[in-house]
């Protein structure tokens, strides 16, 4: 990224780095304010895979998948890179379209991918299963070598989450409990509800002491609806938000040697940032002509089926 921002002129670079800075740090927090800031972003470096990759993200975080599909295959011409394939499929997902998203599952760009981005791919695999329907072929998807492994690993709490609740779907309470407790096991981060989801299959129900109205103040673990437990939802890599730090270090070659982009600096900039934002075209009539024509196949011909 920091090669791509330093074929910037100096102050456009500057500009551009701050507002991706600005996604990182809201998109799992506030994805609209993130995805407000990503637009402004691209509006000033469209040619930028970085920008392209970071707008996709933040389209995806906003359920905007037929804006985050074109961005994303925007930036895969770019750079040629199959590290988005999984992303790519999940849209599809969530564009209704889930056999295109088992077609790209046994595309050969799958062989291309590092193990984190198979078990991506395998996550929306099985979720594409769910949305036609078939459980129990999910269930045999997520059945792996890294699924059976004792070995921990970041995307473990989500694929043994994902068999769990593939599991329960099935009817078979006691095994996805007990998966549930391993995904509980291996998620130091709290990036699953697992721990939620054992209470709602033990029966444990929350009271709000602080809630004057007693009726809202007791309410059952785990009613959200189905859908929300279902989608595999592709995480954004931890590398997007680690190249935007890295490309806005201080003493990168862009910045001035005497400038520090100290806190309140950046505060102001973000409040430029958001009345550009707010001035800014919809994103109906901006998103790029790729999601206007998202019912059809990409050139490059991943979606199949």
């Amino acid at each position: 990224m920091r090669q791509e921002l330093m074929s910037l002129p100096k102050t456009l670079a500057e500009d551009v780095a701050r507002n991706l800075v600005m996604v990182a740090r809201l998109i799992d927090e506030d994805p609209e304010e993130a995805y407000g800031y990503s637009r402004v972003a691209l509006r000033l470096a469209s040619r930028v895979a970085a920008v392209r990759e970071a707008a996709g993200f933040a389209a995806y975080a906003t359920q905007k998948y037929g804006e985050a599909l074109a961005e994303f295959r925007a930036a895969r011409r770019m750079t040629g890179s199959v590290e988005l394939w999984p992303v790519m499929a999940d849209c599809e997902r969530g564009l209704g379209r889930p056999e295109r998203a088992m077609a790209m599952a046994g595309d050969p760009e799958v062989q291309k991918l590092d193990k984190a981005g198979q078990v991506e791919m395998r996550l929306v695999a099985a979720g594409a299963r769910r949305d036609m329907g078939q459980i129990d072929a999910a269930i045999v998807t997520l059945q792996s070598p890294e699924l059976a492994s004792n070995a921990i690993h970041p995307w473990t709490p989500r694929l043994r989450y994902a068999y769990a609740d593939a599991l329960l779907e099935a009817g078979r309470e006691d095994e996805a409990r007990e998966w549930f407790g391993k995904a509980l096991e291996s998620d130091k981060d709290g990036a699953t509800d697992a721990s939620d989801r054992l209470a709602e299959l033990d029966g444990v129900e929350f009271v709000d002491a602080m809630d004057d109205d007693e009726e809202d103040a007791t309410s059952t673990v785990g009613t959200a609806p189905a859908e929300e437990h279902t989608a595999p939802a592709v995480q954004v890599p931890a590398t997007i938000a680690d190249d935007i730090a890295d490309a806005t270090d201080e003493g990168d070659d862009y910045d001035d040697d005497d400038d520090e982009d100290d806190e309140d600096e950046l505060n102001a900039w973000a409040d430029r940032a958001d009345a550009a934002a707010e001035s800014a075209e919809a994103p109906a009539e901006t998103a790029p002509q790729a999601e206007r024509n998202a019912g059809e196949p990409d050139a490059e011909g991943p979606a199949k089926g």
